[in-house]
């Protein structure tokens, strides 16, 4: 009968052997993922290091970058009066119209630039009841009121550009009584716009004096000695267009000039109630659009 101890040992020693043989067999392949793991880590270490080629041009790229943003800084700072390119305004008109005009009247007088400008209108081709803009330039920059009033020699005292706007329009109106191409043609107008009305009441009042005699060439009134009176003759309350309006009259009634206070920001002067009308039409119409 068979020893059980004996047995025992022999089992032991054959697992024991058999697990020799395993790792002896498998000893090439352990070494070679040992040296693969170590020849990774190494690649991994040299990718990182900052003396690896890659990583050099990275970091030389971004001190350059850093070097350039300082010297742009520092320039900038050494030239703050540096010419800007000023970005030019954009062309808003006032009231839509069915004809833009820009004249140029650089080095203009008085008289020329009134000259140009009914010369303008009587060579206009538009339809009936048909809105003109003119717009007054300057190197082909649209002046302002302010200049308008210098350029014309007018007595007119805007006063602070936050209260009456330096934009401003003058503009025609083709009445279909008086076509445009004829010298009678075209029913001329200013526009002015205020922040709220009362702050253009007193300019208006104290420019009431002077105001036919600044603007009688534009609205074709001549100095005669039969229109003398009307140079010195009162403007009289009166109502345009539902609207309160200040009237010059003639000894016949008829209106020779008047400034209406068309909306709450805007007053108009004519001596045409058609281009009354159609100014403010065209300004209702304005402001339901926005």
């Amino acid at each position: 009968m068979e020893n059980p101890g004996k047995t025992q040992n022999k089992i032991v020693e054959t697992y024991a052997g058999d697990m020799a043989k395993i790792i002896e067999d498998d000893k090439s392949g352990l070494v070679k993922k040992i040296i693969e793991g170590e020849e990774k880590h190494e690649t991994e270490k040299k990718n990182l290091s900052p003396e690896s080629t890659k990583n050099k041009l990275f970091i030389f790229g971004s001190a350059a970058l850093v070097v350039v943003a300082f010297s742009i800084l520092f320039f900038l700072f050494l030239n703050k009066d540096v010419n800007t390119v000023l970005v030019e305004e954009q062309f808003v008109p006032i009231i839509s119209s069915d004809q833009s005009n820009f004249i140029e009247i650089d080095g203009f007088g008085k008289d020329k630039i009134i000259q140009t400008v009914m010369n303008t209108i009587s060579a206009s081709l538009i339809k009936n009841r048909g809105v003109g803009g003119i717009y007054l330039t300057e190197n082909k920059k649209i002046i302002g009121l302010r200049k308008f009033v210098l350029l014309t020699k007018s007595s007119f005292s805007p006063g602070d550009s936050n209260l009456v706007y330096d934009n401003f329009l003058l503009g025609f109106v083709n009445n279909p009584d008086k076509p445009a191409l004829t010298p009678q043609g075209g029913d001329f107008f200013m526009l002015i716009k205020v922040r709220s009305l009362p702050d253009v009441f007193d300019p208006l009042r104290a420019f009431e004096n002077k105001m036919l005699f600044d603007l009688h060439g534009f609205f074709k009134v001549d100095v005669t000695p039969e229109t003398n009176y009307l140079f010195t003759k009162n403007f009289d309350d009166g109502i345009v267009e539902n609207k309160n309006a200040r009237i010059l009259y003639d000894s016949n009634n008829k209106i020779i000039l008047m400034y209406i206070f068309a909306d709450d920001t805007s007053v108009i002067i004519t001596s045409s109630n058609e281009a009354a009308h159609e100014v403010m039409l065209r300004l209702s119409s304005s402001q339901i659009k926005k």
